[in-house]
């Protein structure tokens, strides 16, 4: 009985200790941080198939291409940074929603049926919940022929394509010349890798810009300026921004370590949010963007309440006092 206890304990300890050093002391590998809720669903960001794939990628692990093409809830909706695609519309599963030109969105109609519907699962409306930081009043649903109740956004009828194999594939963009992914706002996505307003198309998820006020910040895929709250704490692992706080500080969500430019590695782990959010920090710390930062280079979030500020390439508060 002392044996099976004393090697619980080690182990347990080992497990204590492996999430220390990677917040606050050594360079961070893939281990996710302290969970404090509901975990994410499989293949959220963050997950297998989000990081070291980007969208456009083809096939990799996880569900096969039949087991995608059955219809299926919408769940928890989740909004992933594509750099060739910008942002991009997830199901609870994460994989990734497309839109049909041929469909219509006022009145909402879909014109997908038959064999169509083979290669183009519905998206059924079910529990569907928005994006954290996206129009909710977007979302909405249209009755199918068979009675069946498909999501919309912004009126456009949301559809999986049985060709993605797992999270993050987006195998259907241009399909046709028809079919896109879908943004937040039910628009197709980007397929130009600078719909964000100027920023390069080559950016890495997270990267060093020069601003001429603040000096050398981190920036994310989009140029957009990336901030932390000084109410969150690294270790352990808490964030204070919930609820309608996330529409002003929208999360930066999980970047592929080899994915950065210029900016600390260390304690770069993956924060499991009690809202089942996936949220990337920067040595324990987690990190956001600022809603009303409207293109790259602004910094319309610095020293907003005295608690929000720019983030330096090594993690620390820019501009803050000491």
């Amino acid at each position: 009985m002392n044996t099976w206890r004393n090697a619980s304990l080690a182990v347990t300890a080992a497990a204590v200790l492996a999430l220390t050093t990677a917040c606050g002391q050594d360079p961070g590998t893939n281990t996710n941080g302290q969970s404090v809720g509901a975990a994410s669903p499989a293949g959220q960001p963050g997950s297998a198939g989000y990081g070291d794939t980007d969208y456009g990628a083809g096939a990799g692990a996880g569900a096969t291409g039949a087991a995608a093409a059955a219809a299926k809830p919408a769940g928890q909706l989740a909004v992933f940074e594509s750099k060739k695609l910008g942002k991009v519309v997830t199901d609870s599963e994460g994989f990734t929603l497309y839109r049909f030109d041929k469909d219509t969105p006022s009145p909402p109609k879909s014109n997908c049926v038959g064999d169509c519907e083979k290669t183009w699962p519905i998206v059924k409306a079910g529990d569907a919940k928005a994006p954290a930081g996206t129009d909710a009043a977007l979302l909405g649903e249209v009755t199918r022929a068979d009675g069946t109740k498909q999501l919309t956004i912004d009126g456009w009828p949301m559809y999986r394509y049985a060709k993605d194999a797992s999270a993050g594939d987006a195998n259907g963009q241009g399909v046709g010349g028809t079919w896109f992914a879908s943004a937040p706002d039910g628009k197709k996505a980007s397929t130009g890798g600078s719909a964000s307003g100027g920023a390069p198309a080559d950016l890495a998820g997270l990267s060093v810009r020069k601003d001429p006020k603040l000096g050398d910040i981190v920036v994310d895929a989009k140029g957009m300026t990336v901030y932390r709250f000084t109410k969150d704490t690294a270790w352990p692992m808490k964030t204070a921004c919930t609820g309608a706080c996330l529409d002003k500080w929208p999360v930066v969500a999980p970047v592929a370590k080899n994915d950065v430019e210029g900016v600390t590695t260390k304690g770069f782990v993956t924060f499991d949010r009690p809202d089942g959010i996936k949220q990337q920090t920067l040595n324990c710390s987690p990190i956001y963007t600022f809603a009303g930062d409207k293109k790259p280079g602004d910094t319309n979030g610095q020293g907003v309440g005295g608690t929000w500020y720019a983030v330096s390439p090594d993690n620390e508060l820019v501009g803050a006092s000491k």
